[in-house]
């Protein structure tokens, strides 16, 4: 890796810049139209500043006259952190959908001309369009806490002192001061470091930290991992590199959520036949009613119009709608106590239908850290374990040497005498201890001590054959892609002027380190292995060290790593390579987005995960983005999944909840689309006849309530861990749609009985009342049944749920209130004889269409 920071942003091609902006939603082009003139504005006010004396910033910081002026001129770092869909988007989408449009235009129909009572459906509308606000903001909420940089406070200098200010107060042309630990608020030009090195993996994908000179660029987003040093701030809010990547990766898409798309193709195939059907049904209940000119003169054409909205309604799967976002949003709260935020519904469903995960390794599998793996002793010297300590708790101590205070804590009573701190262009550090002449400190350490690679510290030929031993050792685990450094002792003890002689010291131990795997990769991988999930391990790491981390986490494979400078351009020849490669390093951005293009054109439904801004584009192209909570905030606002404590044990859940949601909501689907089965039938049948339509829309919400609503809710939310199956909308069809023609022959059946025989004793409005209610028993009745095969096998809970539904038809037709509410009259004589008779006809039809169905495997009972 080369030692400098890239120093702009790559220029894009016209073309595909103009390409990116297709398809976006209106709040977000605003939004990146915001940042581009924001830019604009940045550059016209760096022109018009004064000059700087760079020798007097350097020294002093800006005075305060040039804060004033930077401040007016709006040169500050603030920048807006907002997720990828504004509130009005949300709200939009939630609610100008064809769904609301056409039920909302029928509520209102019924409200102005006929019986409030027959607009319960309009509770559906507003609680539907409620769920999928309510959920989202509270996504983008908590999304919007989220911030880039995790650094609250950035140290300048400034009127020659040195301030602690916000992030976003950092000015153009503020001196930074950067110390181990730090985050680069803003992109800087050091002009001065000390061993300063660089952590970017958040922006590259590479763990090997960075060396920092005078000249170099530092990009916002990294830390200094090493050393400390200076920097001049060039590039400040929208302009700097971790705020444009972010913009870049805004876009808002969709998951691709096959029970979304499903019922949204149901509803647009709905919604192109209500033209036809909605003029059929409302002509022929104007004809019903004595035609035209005596249904309009006599004002029974209001009597028509609430008929022609029964059928439309009854057309309309509402509930399933409704019912799928509680499903999804029930989901997302149960992960959101699990720290697993879901930033868009339907992604629970699709980590269930995944089939490809590709794993970014740092920050994924292993948590960004080093550890102590091994230590091989060779002459032991005392103080060895001190001078250890003493490394561990240097303040510029590197992320490698941090990692020693785990198992070495007791430093020594007396500071070094002169001190080589630890560069990678050097690749050691030095330590001299002067000997205590009383002799009472014992087990202090004594001498020069050197840390660093074993091929530089040995390289001067002392310490025989322990140095021979330590070098094959370290090559050994070099192999291994694990990373070694030797602690060698030299007894002199004289302070060292100019260049530091490294002849003579001789091993006294090697220490071996590794990555921090996660405890939690192992078994998550096993876990999705188990499920025949195959996995992908990318990094932008050295392959080998990709491979031995994979190794590490139990994933089994052959070789080394793939090195992706190798991986050929074209998709189709990745993909051939992706075939049999499964560890991949020295993979850069674009090519883990092309990763994912790669397989997603072999038929794979790809999850992919990532910490880093590098992984944005891959996460944003996936069909699930799962991001970890520690990352950046660019990968969070393009994923669909946020691991808000980095756990990636979590995943397994996340598919439990996702396998849950597809398999109930599919069962459930049937009752929905089965009452749209018939109610498209019986419109069209009575559009035909020029009959009166046979329901209120009150006795069609008992209806839709008793056999859809109240069981579907309750069967949506118990435990199902039926894998996915693709076909969701194939199978329920195969079932609803003759399950609903049974059942519209059954009220047919009813209907003409009533209307060819009606009872001589009864008036026309109570006969038309008696015929209302016997086709309502008997949907009622026929529905139940539907609702019990498809509840199979019945267990307590479900058994109780049926025999609940059951009590509440029986205590509808016996309490006077709920009759005289919804219209019921409970027929008597030939019409119940009938009504019973045809009933049971149409149950044991359902019966033996569910046996049939269930043979074929086009439904299923759950697992």
């Amino acid at each position: 890796m080369s030692g400098k920071a890239p120093q702009s942003r790559p220029v894009r091609d016209p073309a595909k810049a103009r390409d990116l902006t297709r398809n976006k939603p209106k709040g977000t082009v605003l939004a990146e139209r915001r940042d581009e003139h924001r830019r604009a504005a940045l550059a016209q006010a760096r022109a018009g500043l004064a000059p700087v004396d760079q020798a007097m910033l350097e020294r002093r910081g800006l005075d305060a006259a040039q804060v004033r002026e930077r401040r007016s001129a709006e040169l500050t770092n603030a920048v807006s952190h907002e997720s990828s869909r504004s509130i009005w988007a949300i709200f939009r989408s939630n609610v100008f959908t064809l769904f609301n449009a056409v039920l909302g235009s029928a509520l209102v129909l019924v409200l102005l001309v006929g019986d409030p009572r027959d607009a319960l459906f309009g509770f559906i509308v507003l609680a539907n369009a409620a769920i999928g606000v309510v959920q989202e903001y509270r996504a983008k909420r908590t999304l919007d806490r989220l911030a880039v940089l995790h650094a609250p406070k950035a140290l300048v200098r400034r009127d020659g002192a040195d301030h602690e200010v916000a992030v976003a107060d950092v000015l153009y042309d503020d001196v930074l001061l950067l110390r181990t630990g730090d985050q680069i608020p803003a992109d800087a030009i050091v002009f001065s470091a000390e061993s300063l090195e660089v952590d970017e993996s958040l922006l590259t994908g590479e763990s090997d930290p960075v060396i920092k000179e005078a000249g170099d660029t530092a990009l916002s987003g990294s830390a200094v991992v090493a050393g400390h040093g200076a920097a001049r701030v060039h590039r400040v809010g929208p302009d700097s590199y971790a705020s444009a990547l972010t913009a870049e990766a805004r876009r808002f898409s969709l998951v691709n959520s096959e029970i979304r798309n499903s019922i949204n193709r149901i509803i647009l195939y709905i919604a192109w036949a209500l033209i036809p059907i909605i003029a059929l049904v409302v002509n022929g209940q104007m004809y019903a009613n004595g035609g035209w000119a005596e249904s309009i003169a006599s004002g029974r054409w209001r009597t028509a119009v609430v008929s022609a909205v029964a059928s439309i309604v009854a057309m309309i799967p509402e509930g399933l709608v409704l019912l799928t976002s509680i499903s999804f949003g029930m989901a997302a709260v149960k992960l959101a106590r699990r720290q697993v935020l879901v930033q868009e519904l339907p992604a629970v469903e699709g980590l269930a239908r995944v089939d490809m995960v590709c794993l970014d390794k740092t920050g994924t599998l292993t948590q960004g850290r080093m550890e102590l793996a091994g230590t091989t002793m060779f002459d032991p010297v005392p103080g060895w374990e001190r001078v250890l300590a003493w490394c561990a708790a240097h303040p510029n101590a590197n992320a490698t040497a941090a990692a020693l205070a785990t198992d070495f804590t007791r430093t020594p009573s007396v500071e070094p005498d002169h001190v080589v701190p630890f560069s990678s262009a050097r690749k050691f550090s030095a330590a001299t201890f002067s000997a205590d002449p009383s002799g009472a400190s014992a087990g202090e350490p004594h001498g020069t001590w050197v840390l660093g690679a074993p091929d530089v510290v040995l390289a001067g030929g002392a310490g025989g054959t322990f140095a021979k031993d330590a070098l094959a050792a370290s090559h050994e685990a070099a192999g291994q892609g694990l990373r070694a450094l030797v602690l060698a002792h030299r007894p002199a003890s004289a302070p060292q002027d100019g260049d530091f002689d490294l002849s003579g010291p001789a091993p006294v131990a090697l220490l071996v380190f590794r990555e921090q795997v996660r405890p939690d990769a192992a078994a998550t991988l096993a876990y999705f292995r188990e499920q025949g999930v195959e996995l992908k391990i990318i990094s932008g790491d050295n392959p080998r060290t990709v491979a031995a981390v994979a190794r590490d986490v139990g994933f089994e494979f052959s070789g080394d790593g793939y090195d992706a400078r190798a991986l050929p351009a074209e998709l189709d020849a990745m993909a051939e390579v992706l075939e049999c490669q499964s560890v991949l390093g020295r993979v850069t951005p674009e090519q883990k987005k092309s990763i994912v293009l790669a397989l997603q054109a072999r038929g794979h439904v790809v999850a992919m995960t990532g910490d880093g801004v590098n992984d944005a584009l891959a996460l944003k192209h996936a069909d699930i983005g799962i991001a970890m909570g520690s990352g950046a905030a660019a990968t969070k606002a393009v994923s669909r999944l946020v691991l808000l404590d980095g756990q990636f044990s979590h995943l397994p859940s996340v598919v439990a909840e996702g396998r849950r949601v597809i398999a109930n909501v599919e069962r459930v689907a049937n009752l929905f689309l089965s009452k749209t089965a018939y109610a498209v039938i019986i419109s069209i049948t009575i559009g035909i006849l020029l009959w009166r339509y046979p329901f209120l829309p009150r006795q069609l919400s008992i209806v839709s309530s008793l056999t859809i609503g109240i069981p579907a809710f309750f069967l949506a939310l118990l435990p199902n861990a039926r894998r996915y199956q693709p076909g969701f909308l194939r199978r329920a069809l195969m079932f609803s749609v003759p399950a609903g023609a049974i059942m519209a022959a059954c009220i047919m059946a009813v209907y003409s009985f009533a209307r060819a025989l009606p009872d001589p004793a009864l008036t026309p409005v109570q006969a038309t009342t008696s015929a209302q209610t016997a086709t309502t028993l008997t949907v009622l009745l026929v529905a139940l049944w539907v609702l019990g095969a498809l509840a199979r096998p019945f267990d307590f809970w479900r058994a109780l749920l049926v025999a609940a539904l059951v009590a509440g038809l029986a205590l509808v037709m016996i309490v006077p209130f709920a009759r005289n509410f919804f219209a019921l009259d409970i027929p008597a004589g030939p019409l119940l004889a009938v009504t019973m008779g045809v009933t049971a006809t149409g149950c044991l039809a359902v019966e033996l269409l569910y046996r049939f169905l269930k043979k074929r495997g086009a439904v299923s009972e759950r697992e």
